[in-house]
């Protein structure tokens, strides 16, 4: 490395003269012998490495350059004039790694990428593992749908109250934005209630009983701990005897609003799940899969269908075995579309929703 300097820096300045093939060698030795050394190498070092290869950045093939690209946007002491040069290249797939990935790479050069208008290059920024308001704000404002649809997907990227506002406006004309965007854990549920009188009917049903994140417990307040969890195995069970006496209280008018809170209180979940399940006129199998933490939507539907207050809904969310608590901010959602939804389409959603899980379930045992 020590060479970097008087040896290849001298050869650079004269690598006008030698002209692209010329600036192709020194471009392949510098790279070679920075990636081989990168976990030895002083800033010092890194430095003569910067400036030897910034300058090439502009005048080597880009294909030479999506590797490098690749390569250094997982690096974190990597030469960040480099890093710079690549991220404004003109080329997007030169450009995309270090967009994604480079943490070398501050929130005024994203937002100078931005404020270029390069639609490739927005998509590439839309992907990184978190997104300030400020930087969604602009990615909104010149973006087109693809940035909107890249943004509404991303659980990192955190948006301003305008920036929800644009996004569910767009979604009324857009349902693949509309489902993603009523996924999202940090939605407001004022929000949330404006998204659910946009959309059809049959896009509300989608996003309503589709899987969504859940929150690791130790950072309940963070949207970028939104993980997929594992579903919780349950065991099989046999709803018969419960579904006939079930049925019995209800033709004696007792399986009552009070009666499956109760239910809810004590644990007994097979209870819930079969009064459920009368109530909304739907199996018992359909029901289950509701209960795990990724359905927390669906279950909301499903108390709606049956008839059941907040205050019970509440109690059935809280108390699901196996399951982390809600956020508060889950909690306010579900208000909204407890509220929000009317009795019809709620019945609707859940028929059309848990006919499309046993139907899923169905062709997973056959594939199986």
């Amino acid at each position: 490395m020590a060479a970097v300097s008087p040896n290849l820096r001298a050869e650079l300045n004269g690598a006008e003269k030698g002209g692209p093939e010329h600036d192709a060698q020194i471009f392949g030795q510098v790279t070679d012998l920075f990636l081989s050394n990168v976990d030895h190498l002083s800033e010092s070092q890194i430095n003569s490495v910067d400036g030897v290869l910034a300058p090439l950045i502009g005048r080597v093939e880009a294909t030479m350059l999506v590797d490098l690209s690749e390569d250094l946007s997982a690096i974190a002491p990597a030469p960040r004039r480099t890093i710079r040069a690549l991220a404004f290249h003109d080329d997007p797939l030169v450009a995309r790694p270090v967009l994604r990935r480079s943490n070398c790479l501050s929130e005024a050069d994203l937002l100078e990428i931005v404020n270029s208008g390069r639609q490739q290059h927005l998509l590439a920024i839309c992907d990184r593992k978190a997104l300030s308001e400020k930087l969604t704000d602009a990615l909104m404002r010149l973006g087109d749908v693809s940035v909107s649809n890249a943004l509404a997907r991303n659980a990192g990227a955190r948006f301003s109250e305008c920036g929800y506002a644009t996004l569910v406006g767009r979604a009324e004309r857009d349902e693949s934005l509309a489902e993603k965007i009523g996924l999202r854990l940090d939605l407001p549920a004022n929000l949330l209630r404006e998204l659910l009188g946009k959309v059809a009917d049959v896009v509300l049903a989608r996003f309503l009983t589709a899987p969504r994140p859940v929150v690791k417990p130790k950072a309940e307040g963070s949207v970028a701990a939104a993980v997929e969890r594992p579903r919780v195995t349950r065991p099989k069970v046999d709803y018969t005897a419960v579904q006939t006496e079930l049925a019995t209280l209800n033709r004696a008018g007792k399986l009552s609003d009070g009666a499956v809170n109760r239910f809810a209180v004590r644990g007994e979940y097979i209870n819930v799940v079969a009064a459920l399940a009368l109530k909304a006129d739907v199996k018992p199998e359909a029901i289950e899969p509701l209960l795990d933490s990724e359905r927390l939507y669906g279950l909301i539907v499903a108390c709606k269908a049956a008839r059941l207050t907040w205050s019970t809904t509440t109690m059935i969310v809280r108390n699901r075995p196996g399951c982390p608590p809600p956020t508060q901010c889950e909690l306010d959602q579900c208000v909204a579309i407890h509220e929000s939804l009317l009795l019809s389409v709620a019945q609707w959603t859940v028929r059309w929703g848990t006919d499309r899980l046993l139907a899923q379930a169905t062709a997973g045992k056959k594939l199986g």
